[in-house]
């Protein structure tokens, strides 16, 4: 087992045609590796596992001289790629609700 989200960001769009502009446009860039994508906006993802709330994650690394220089490439970041109506549920108290629902779900 690997560490793959030490280094997070996330990214919000207003539509989804926002989020696939994006992960193409990195799936495009030939020094980012994309190492592993799992999305929760298809229509068969069962959202109920989460309380609702969907994202698209990939973990990636970036392959350039200047990480190779520095002995980074094989560091690997998780980012977000998220609905800016799914984003205003993670702040305030919703991101309490789930992490409450989650735990008494035994997850």
């Amino acid at each position: 087992s690997r560490l793959v989200d030490m280094s997070r960001q996330s990214i919000c769009f207003a539509s989804l045609d926002g989020v696939l502009s994006c992960l193409n446009a990195v799936r495009a860039d030939p020094e980012a590796v994309v190492v592993r994508v799992k999305n929760k906006l298809t229509a068969e993802y069962k959202s109920a596992r989460t309380a609702g709330y969907r994202d698209c994650a990939f973990n990636v690394r970036i392959d350039c001289e200047e990480t190779r220089r520095l002995g980074v490439e094989g560091h690997v970041c998780e980012v977000l790629l998220l609905l800016s109506s799914f984003a205003a549920l993670k702040h305030d108290e919703g991101h309490a609700r789930y992490v409450t629902w989650r735990n008494a779900r035994a997850e």
